[in-house]
């Protein structure tokens, strides 16, 4: 059966490498963000290495009239529906603490505007039988930490989503993935003091394909961050909050 990939915010590092993967595999893409010149850029590359089709197509997580078009675009397909989410946005915390308005900023970007999408999306997968949805989330939302609660808070929510939706899905026959990185070499990351084994944007592709042919349904790439954030959950609180992590 055919399969067409919507990828949300497809011009990141992660969603790029993401979506050479499906191109190779052979899956038809529909690359969704704010730029559309860059992403008829990608889609033409995605056509050289194999998708049957791929197309540029805007979104934008803070406006939800972009959703629709996109909706009713894939609704148009044929075959299985699947979507890959990598948006998100993370402005320092300082910058944050300074101006509480940007809150809402960050939790549209990495939580309520891609749950919206896929709330729309869902009763289409619904009702072709299967398909995967693939969300992007991060080892930030397993503890709030002093250096990115906002964004952590907004991502433990959007893992939250997920799992429920991964079980509204399984009961027609669909798969939901909850992908949490580690560090990833993304413009998200660039000149972010303390990073250490910064994973490269191509396996951690790798490892989201792998979960998807697995129907895994939690994931921490690269695979020791399942470890690391065991440790840092597993610290009594009176001690956690006394440290600078």
């Amino acid at each position: 059966m055919s399969e067409t990939w919507i990828i949300l915010g497809a011009t990141s590092s992660m969603a790029r490498a993401f979506a050479r993967r499906l191109a190779t595999e052979g899956r038809a893409v529909l690359l969704a963000g704010r730029d559309l010149e860059e992403l008829a850029l990608m889609a033409e590359d995605c056509r050289l290495r194999g998708a049957p089709a791929a197309e540029a197509v805007r979104f934008d997580a803070r406006d939800a009239d972009s959703f629709g078009p996109i909706l009713d675009r894939l609704g148009g397909t044929e075959g299985q529906i699947s979507a890959a989410v990598f948006v998100g946005s993370m402005p320092p915390q300082a910058k944050i603490d300074a101006d509480p308005a940007l809150i809402e900023g960050v939790v549209t970007d990495s939580f309520t505007g891609p749950a919206r999408f896929l709330q729309g999306l869902a009763p289409l997968m619904e009702a072709r039988g299967g398909g995967t949805v693939v969300g992007v989330g991060s080892v930030a939302g397993d503890r709030g930490r002093i250096g990115n609660y906002v964004y952590g808070a907004a991502k433990a929510g959007f893992h939250t989503y997920l799992s429920g939706l991964r079980n509204r899905l399984t009961r027609a026959g669909g798969h939901v993935v909850t992908v949490k990185p580690g560090f990833t070499d993304t413009a998200m990351t660039w000149g972010i003091e303390g990073m250490f084994l910064v994973a490269e944007p191509e396996a951690v592709a790798d490892d989201i394909w792998r979960a998807v042919e697995k129907r895994r349904n939690v994931i921490y790439t690269p695979r020791f961050w399942r470890w690391i954030m065991a440790v840092i959950r597993s610290i009594p609180e009176p001690i956690f909050k006394k440290l600078s992590i």
